[in-house]
């Protein structure tokens, strides 16, 4: 019986002792069971391993059926908007604190690891956006982001005026410290922590969450995932204005500026071990109770 993958990369948070440490684990366990395995470039140099195959995220991307990316939510993010363009499968081992979005445990990371390479894992596709800014009709930035865009000042506590259409039609004018737009990936983080909805991962759908509105009606909504959300800016803002993707990438916003959210074409396939639950993962991460009989 053939392997369902032959090519593995290993990714990790560079210059952290803890992802280190898994994976030279990792690596020791896949040479040993014959795999060719690549090692992304800034983690390589931790390992004490002659001969490494050294690539770059890209390069793993197109080269590998399976990525393992060892760290945190927010680095498992990044290597994420990256992968997403790629026909690769990706686990994640988690190295940081809450996990959403990385399941093997580091202290254990074989026995379910073993299970996936056999074949006993669930497979996930998840959706994520693009944000575009325009200005005068001209695209002038844009970037991908798996858990959320976010329109917002560039000072704390600064508001900022702008109308919000979807699909064309105009929806509603605000005046708030700004708004973000969330993918069901993403209901679990910065939108969860603003008062917006949890979704289920497989929904089709968009969550708007305005930040701090100047005024008592303005309600979280979902939308469509196929909707597009286009933001137009007042003239009269300040021009420090950001779109935050992730909170790792940032695209400047002037006023009079369109900023277009909308689905992107990638998708990221994550792959769970067979006992994977999202709402088990839910009571665990966010302290809710257990069954009363």
């Amino acid at each position: 019986m053939g392997r369902l993958y032959q090519t593995i990369g290993l990714i990790g948070k560079p210059n952290h002792e803890g992802a280190s440490s898994t994976i030279t684990t990792l690596y020791e366990f896949l040479t040993q069971e014959g795999y060719e395995v690549i090692v992304e470039r800034s983690v390589a140099k931790s390992l004490a391993f002659d001969n490494i195959n050294i690539q770059s995220l890209t390069d793993i991307g197109e080269l590998a059926e399976l990525a393992i990316v060892v760290g945190g939510d927010g680095y498992m993010l990044g290597a994420a908007r990256v992968l997403s363009g790629y026909h690769i499968g990706v686990i994640g081992v988690n190295r940081g604190n809450l996990g959403f979005l990385t399941d093997l445990p580091p202290q254990d990371v074989i026995p379910p690891l073993e299970a996936i390479l056999r074949g006993e894992s669930r497979s996930e596709q998840r959706f994520i956006i693009e944000a575009e800014v325009y200005r005068h009709g001209k695209l002038k930035s844009s970037n991908a982001a798996v858990n959320e865009a976010v329109l917002h000042a560039g000072k704390v506590a600064n508001m900022i005026e702008f109308e919000v259409y979807i699909d064309n039609s105009f929806m509603f004018s605000q005046r708030s410290d700004g708004l973000i737009v969330s993918t069901p990936t993403g209901s679990t983080a910065y939108s969860m922590s603003a008062g917006g909805p949890i979704l289920t991962p497989t929904l089709n759908a968009l969550s708007l969450v305005p930040m701090f509105p100047h005024t008592l009606t303005s309600r979280p909504i979902v939308v469509d995932g196929d909707s597009e959300i286009k933001l137009v800016l007042a003239n009269e803002n300040y021009e420090n204005l950001q779109v935050s993707c992730d909170g790792h990438v940032i695209l400047a916003v002037m006023p009079g500026d369109q900023v277009i959210i909308k689905k992107s074409p990638y998708t990221l396939r994550l792959i769970h071990p067979l006992d994977h639950n999202y709402f088990n993962v839910l009571r665990t991460k966010l302290s809710w109770g257990n069954k009363l009989y």
